[in-house]
């Protein structure tokens, strides 16, 4: 989520042309380790591609990087799950924070959006051959893409199990909004004055400490003088006054320029502990979780198990991943999500600022600001695992609020009753309905008290009428 003036950017990341010739010290190489490519989709202008590293060495690879060349005409697009550069048609990955260490005998995976009809050739992992054996001197033979969309996993005949909802109090359908907790060019509000049409209320943002995983969180100075004097006091007593109306009041973590790092045992500690004593002290309902630089889903599974057996059942646990993170089972974002699941609340996608996207059907890359871009990402998410009542839509408010995918509030409310009723879709149609979708998140309630309010009365009455 977006915090500063300049709201216009991309999370679509484009390839990166680098500057003249730079020597790049390798990660040390274990013996045995490999790192094989697949398309995973294929539409004919361009596909989906996947590279799994397997260390089948004795040693731990501890830091990786592959790097290949994709023929003229061909670039790369979106990417998951590792660090990207580039020069002219040389690609490099490397390893996130979190997926750097590859044990003897695991393996780890990153993924990218290609355009155009090639594929990577000339494959280097740590310096050596990706499959083990002599550096190839020509570009190996390569097969005609497909003609048609390879096969994918058929939709199951019956709808993905359920089970019940945690505890936490909701009503079936919601609203979720985000109160800025800074000054930008958006209406300053106090937590008090936010509109009664939202359900939940997340408060932006708990930020991190110089402790690794622990989070603070105080009423920003700026946020105070705009509002002629706001003090701590204020805001709890302004958090008990939206829970007395029957409203839920959660602390988002991270954001856009976020830097909340968990990813090891002490850090899922400290995280856990510190969300615990922001709850305490002001009274959250719960916590979520906008880490939009990547975030480790083994440990803050840990946090988050953690944090609810310290505050109990009624813990409401959100996400506000980006599309890009919900692309694939296999991301850390969307694994984080499944981990939980049996404790998760809501996964509240930004379908918005990250261009075209591959929907569930994987034959076609759907632009942003569409009807069938909303229902044909989150169909991913329904599909593969979540349960209804674990996915909301998130999008923004209005002018403003975003750099890109920004929709009048009736596509929303088309989205939403394509999903849950088969009615007023676009184009795609996913391959089911589902009843119990869980509703709808804008960034953000100050955006939208800017634009007169438009997306509240829009879309929150309409989630009273589905299914």
């Amino acid at each position: 989520m977006k915090r500063s003036r300049s709201l216009v950017f991309s999370l679509v990341a484009a390839v990166v042309a680098a500057l003249g010739a730079v020597w790049v010290a390798m990660p040390a190489f274990a013996a045995g380790a490999t790192a094989s490519f697949v398309k995973t989709a294929d539409w004919g202008s361009g596909w989906e591609g996947k590279y799994t590293i397997t260390n089948g060495g004795a040693s731990t690879v501890d830091g990786w990087s592959v790097v290949f060349d994709l023929p003229a005409g061909t670039t790369v697009g979106s990417y998951w799950d590792a660090l990207l550069t580039s020069s002219g048609q040389r690609h490099t990955f490397t390893n996130r924070s979190w997926n750097g260490r590859i044990a003897p005998g695991a393996s780890v995976s990153f993924g990218f959006l290609g355009n155009g009809p090639g594929a990577p050739t000339n494959c280097q992992f740590n310096g050596a051959p990706c499959g083990g054996g002599p550096t190839p001197t020509t570009a190996p033979p390569t097969s005609a893409p497909p003609t048609t969309p390879p096969p994918t996993t058929p939709p199951p005949t019956t709808p993905p199990p359920t089970s019940p909802p945690p505890n936490t109090g909701l009503p079936q359908h919601i609203l979720t909004g985000y109160w800025h907790n800074f000054d930008n060019p958006a209406v300053e509000l106090r937590l008090r004055d936010v509109p009664a049409e939202y359900d939940v209320v997340a408060v932006a943002f708990a930020e991190a400490t110089a402790t690794p995983g622990a989070v603070t969180f105080a009423v920003d100075p700026g946020l105070s003088t705009s509002l002629g004097g706001y003090t701590d006091a204020d805001f709890s007593a302004d958090v008990r006054t939206l829970q007395s109306r029957g409203k839920k009041v959660i602390i988002s973590v991270g954001g856009e320029t976020g830097r909340v790092a968990v990813n090891d045992a002490a850090s899922a500690v400290a995280f856990s502990d510190s969300v615990h004593a922001l709850i305490q002290r002001y009274g959250f309902d719960g916590v979520d979780i906008d880490l939009e630089n990547g975030l480790n889903p083994t440990y803050m599974a840990q946090a988050l198990r953690s944090l609810r057996a310290k505050v109990g059942a009624g813990l409401i646990i959100a996400m506000a991943p980006q599309t890009i993170d919900m692309q694939s089972p296999g991301s850390s974002y969307f694994k984080l999500a499944l981990d939980i699941k049996d404790i998760l609340t809501v996964v509240n996608t930004q379908f918005y600022n990250s261009g075209a996207m591959l929907g569930c059907d994987r034959n076609a890359a759907y632009s942003q600001g569409t009807v069938n871009f909303i229902v044909a990402l989150a169909c991913i998410q329904l599909e593969a695992g979540l349960r209804p009542d674990q996915v909301g839509l998130g999008l923004p408010a209005g002018p403003g609020a975003a750099g890109g995918g920004i929709v009048a509030p009736s596509v929303v409310n088309a989205a939403l009753d394509c999903l849950s009723r088969g009615t007023n879709c676009g184009s795609f149609r996913p391959p089911r309905t589902y009843p119990g979708l869980r509703g709808a998140m804008t960034w953000s309630v100050n955006w939208d008290v800017s634009n007169g309010n438009n997306f509240a009365r829009t879309v929150a009455p309409h989630l009273d009428t589905l299914p």
